[in-house]
């Protein structure tokens, strides 16, 4: 995780001392797939979060010049497009915006390589079939701290809750999912 959060500290300096279009490509390439799953548990459409990550990655590149204030640029988008999400929700329903706990999480599911992870295609169904049961908050928040690598701290930040809120839900979910699959695969899906 560590070589990732310098990857894109690396490329946040390229785009913003040097407009670098290789690099903000290289950074969107990056960052896509996790942002784009984020904004679908929001928004309930792929194709919608597609636009909000568009919107989020031309944000960027509007505010390239600002870029070396950022201290943590991936979380600044997390947040960025949490607000977008939200805001297109409130603008396209006319109403109060949507709580964590009625977005869709299914769609933050994903499993890239369950090879490398050693685990056999009946414990990812039972470790999709576990997180299937989480709450949504719950689901969601697993998925930025496991899937995503995010720091406690970080996704409260982006969800606007407090790191007790997330540490306990990340327990809850873990030990949830522990439960129901036998022992060594569990170890070996906590380490991810």
């Amino acid at each position: 995780m560590d070589q990732e959060l310098t990857q894109i500290r690396q490329l946040q300096e390229k785009i913003a001392l040097y407009e670098d279009m290789k690099a903000y490509e290289q950074l969107y390439n990056l960052l896509y797939p996790g942002l784009h799953r984020f904004a679908c548990a929001f928004v309930k459409s792929p194709d919608i979060a597609q636009e909000m990550v568009s919107d989020v990655f031309i944000k960027l590149w509007q505010i390239r010049g600002r870029l070396m204030g950022i201290e943590n640029l991936k979380v600044y988008l997390f947040t960025l497009a949490r607000n977008f999400c939200y805001n297109y929700l409130t603008q396209q329903f006319k109403k109060v915006v949507l709580s964590l706990d009625e977005a869709d999480p299914e769609v933050l599911i994903h499993f890239d390589n369950p090879e490398e992870l050693c685990i056999s295609a009946d414990a990812v169904e039972k470790i999709r079939t576990a997180i299937r049961q989480l709450p949504p908050q719950c689901r969601i928040i697993f998925q930025l701290v496991k899937e995503e690598g995010m720091k406690y701290k970080e996704v409260a930040d982006v969800l606007h809750l407090s790191v007790l809120t997330v540490r306990n839900q990340v327990a809850i979910a873990t030990k949830k999912i522990v439960a129901l699959l036998p022992a060594g695969v569990s170890e070996r899906l906590l380490k991810t």
